[in-house]
């Protein structure tokens, strides 16, 4: 099939998919709160058409305008599909309990089981904005062959996806950046979507960027959402505030080769193995640490010679039910650490978010890494 039939079929499926969920959120509404007058149900209707094209519409005044207005906006209009979701479960729920007490009494209230699911609605989304905000510290130990004694026992930190901008800003990096300077990091590595595509003030970053403390170096590599940007926009930020950035290249630590991969640019792909075979100087034989933001095309990278990579992308789903979908394109890779031989993977799930400021059923995290020789 065309590249463009593709594209034209994914769009459909896309606003067929936005659609039956509104018609869901609407008809359970509807028939759980008793609206039978047509001005009711054509107000009801309304909200659901206009909370939706608020999220598209926040999208387009983000890209062209910048400002408090521009952020509020974007944030409350966003936070609707999270909520929308939230509130799509529990009205199933909903449902399904009726249905199953309507076998023991014949005529259970409907506004009760209605309003129950607005409440959970509500007290899961506000974990769900709490939870968003306070990423914590997870720590994982990697045995790695032909490890040097330099690195033996040393810390590192990996930050992900933290989708700075509209929503997430300058008082959300610079708890990050203490989180991160706390753990006392020999290196800090920073794998891609740390700024989102929509923002046009990224000038106010440098500063708690250039406050990240790690004695052998600060890395970082590009993501999807940077290529949406515009890279040279995000790496002038990044050069200002001191962070190396890797663009297909290999740099050696004290004996550990430090190996960064860049995010194809949009509408390219990206042979990853090929790549790291590029670089000048790089030894398969010797420890190395690949960063490269999405798990992707892991065979090659074993080929390569590369011995651990770190990842993100993926922010593990970030809200129920859509780890369903990120655990269907990646595999067992969407999360966690892998350990395969002499490689290992880690899918971090993300530092920030993206979209609505939400996350449900998984834990915004900072990453400690202690290599240990195996």
């Amino acid at each position: 099939m065309p590249r463009v039939l593709w594209i034209v079929a994914g769009v459909l499926a896309f606003f067929g998919i936005l659609f039956a969920w509104h018609y869901f959120l609407y008809f359970s509404s509807v028939h759980f709160f008793g609206i039978a007058g047509k001005g009711g149900r054509r107000a009801v209707a309304g909200l659901f058409l206009l909370l939706p094209a608020s999220f598209f519409a926040s999208a387009w005044v983000g890209r062209r305008m910048e400002g408090s207005f521009a952020r509020g906006f974007y944030t409350a209009s966003t936070l609707w599909i999270g909520v929308g979701l939230a509130l799509m479960l529990f009205f199933a729920l909903a449902w399904a309990a009726w249905g199953i007490l309507r076998l023991h009494n014949p005529r259970p209230s409907l506004a009760l089981f209605g309003a129950a699911a607005f409440l959970a609605t509500c007290l899961y989304s506000a974990y769900g904005i709490w939870n968003a905000c306070h990423p914590r510290v997870k720590e994982i130990a990697v045995g790695m062959q032909g490890l040097s004694r330099v690195w033996q026992g040393r810390r590192l930190v990996q930050i992900t996806d933290l989708h700075l901008g509209l929503s997430l800003g300058v008082a959300f990096l610079d708890g990050v950046v203490r989180q991160v300077n706390a753990q006392k990091p020999a290196a800090v590595f920073i794998t891609g979507d740390l700024f989102d595509g929509g923002d046009l003030s990224l000038d106010r970053f440098v500063a708690p960027l250039s406050r990240i403390q790690a004695p052998l170096g600060v890395y970082f590599v590009t993501g999807n959402h940077e290529t949406y940007l515009g890279i040279e926009r995000a790496l002038a930020v990044l050069r200002r505030a001191g962070v190396r950035v890797l663009d297909d290249e290999m740099v050696s630590v004290d004996g550990l080769q430090i190996v960064g991969v860049s995010y194809p640019r949009a509408g390219f792909s990206k042979d990853i193995g090929a790549a790291i075979r590029r670089m000048p100087g790089f030894d398969p034989e010797k420890s190395s640490i690949l960063l490269y933001h999405s798990p992707s095309q892991i065979p090659e990278v074993k080929a390569a010679g590369i011995r651990f990579q770190v990842a993100g992308h993926t922010h593990h789903g970030q809200m129920i039910p859509i780890q369903l979908i990120t655990r269907m394109i990646y595999g067992k890779y969407y999360r966690g650490l892998h350990v395969e031989g002499e490689f290992a993977i880690y899918t971090s799930a993300g530092t920030g978010a993206w979209g609505p400021l939400m996350r449900t059923g998984n834990v915004p995290e900072i990453t400690v890494i202690r290599l240990e020789p195996m």
